[in-house]
């Protein structure tokens, strides 16, 4: 069973938002066994949203459309598809009736005349109520397939998704099964990566397939199966998992339930009853903002100094002058006191530093652009490892976020 889609809006196709509804439905979708053939992203424009929907239904099974449906007259959606299907609009009393119900609680005024048009739908379509906003979605079946029309806001657009169009699809649709199970390595390139599994690939089933997804400092293997057994899917793809993680041994950082590493390091962290602070120069408090959006961080993470400057180095963090001047800035020897001084000072368990050259100029040190330096200290270790992270400034600083958040991890599970 294959899906389609379609976003609309000029926004999109000029970079002034990005299209985070098309990932997050093709996600919703592959949970139920949905296939996506295509996503496509078109302009407020009638000629080429009919364009669009034409090629869609030539191919999809199911076609999923976000935006063009507010009040504006820019928003040419509902008058489109009324052309697309030989309809007309008719006002919906209950879609009134809560677009209404917002204007007087939200807004504390009358309904504007403009808004009164969210109450048009198209006469064939089932009404998808939106809880959350004034513009509703809309599911028409017409030979054979099936259209959604939903918001564009994420929040109203996620919900309908889930609440709506997703049980409406499992319930109409007869689907197969879609397993993936994914590796997460640390550590090794995707072509060595590629070279030491490559038996297990060469013998892969046929109904399983391998994608390699890399990302900075990070390779996650994915295996796929699609088929009418559920049982017999998952035991296939757990038995290529296994061979897999016994090829990479300790490269294996884990699995993936879509669960980024620092939700791992959190769950650690909360089990154990441990806590941590950073340091941080060249990461520029890029480490801490990942932990602290992960809720509850309170819990276990104490705080972060984001000593970016030398002189804060010294006069906050405590390291040595005399440190710097015989090492520099960006040196083992520094990261190692950033660490333990930090760590003396909010009294956690575990503290991370990192000082790096992450270009352009070189700053305060003769290091080379790329080179960084990363030290964890616990209460039972200090560790320290220099790194060369290429010259690219923004990637210097998330292959070095990536790395930290390895060294971590590992030193927590020794604990």
């Amino acid at each position: 069973m294959f899906a389609e889609i379609i976003t609309i809006g000029d926004e999109i196709l000029i970079g002034q938002i990005i299209d985070t509804n098309s990932a997050f439905i093709a996600q919703e979708l592959n949970k139920i066994g949905v296939s996506v053939y295509q996503i496509s992203s078109v302009q407020d424009e009638k000629s080429h949203i009919l364009e669009a929907l034409k090629e869609a239904e030539a191919r999809a099974d199911v076609i999923i459309m976000t935006g063009g449906l507010g009040p504006t007259k820019d928003d040419i959606t509902k008058h489109t598809l009324c052309e697309y299907f030989n309809d007309t609009l008719v006002e919906s009393q209950e879609v009134l009736a809560h677009v209404e119900a917002i204007f007087r609680k939200h807004l504390g005024i009358p309904l504007l005349e403009v808004n009164r048009n969210q109450a048009l739908v198209l006469s064939k379509a089932d009404v998808l109520h939106n809880e959350f906003g004034t513009a509703p979605g809309m599911w028409v079946r017409s030979s054979g397939k099936v259209y959604v029309s939903l918001p564009g806001v994420p929040f109203e657009m996620k919900n309908l998704i889930t609440s709506k169009v997703i049980p409406r699809i499992v319930q109409d649709f007869k689907r197969p099964y879609i397993i993936h199970k994914t590796i997460i390595t640390y550590g090794i390139g995707e072509s060595l990566l590629a070279e030491r599994i490559a038996s297990v690939e060469d013998n892969l089933p046929s109904m399983v397939k391998l994608a390699y997804l890399p990302s900075l400092g990070s390779v996650r293997l994915r295996l796929s199966a699609k088929g009418n057994d559920s049982e017999g899917l998952n035991a296939m793809v757990d038995s290529e998992a296994e061979k897999i993680k016994k090829l990479l041994g300790d490269l294996v950082f884990g699995e993936e339930g879509d669960e980024p590493v620092e939700s791992v390091i959190a769950q650690l962290l909360t089990k154990k009853g441990m806590s941590l602070g950073t340091a941080e120069s060249c990461t520029g408090g890029r480490i801490a903002q990942k932990i602290t959006g992960i809720p509850g961080a309170s819990a276990y993470f104490k705080g972060s100094i984001v000593s970016y400057a030398t002189q804060t180095k010294i006069e906050v963090l405590k390291v040595s002058k005399t440190t710097i001047d015989q090492f520099s800035v960006v040196s083992a020897e520094v990261a190692v006191e950033m660490a333990t001084n930090l760590r003396k000072l909010l009294k956690t368990d575990f503290a991370i530093s990192t000082t790096g050259n992450a270009g352009p100029t070189k700053g305060d040190s003769n290091a080379e652009v790329g080179t960084v330096f990363i030290a964890i200290v616990s209460p039972n270790a200090i560790v320290v490892e220099k790194f060369h992270m290429g010259s690219q400034r923004e990637r210097i600083v998330q292959k070095t976020v990536n790395k930290a958040f390895e060294m971590l991890q590992k030193e927590i599970l020794k604990f």
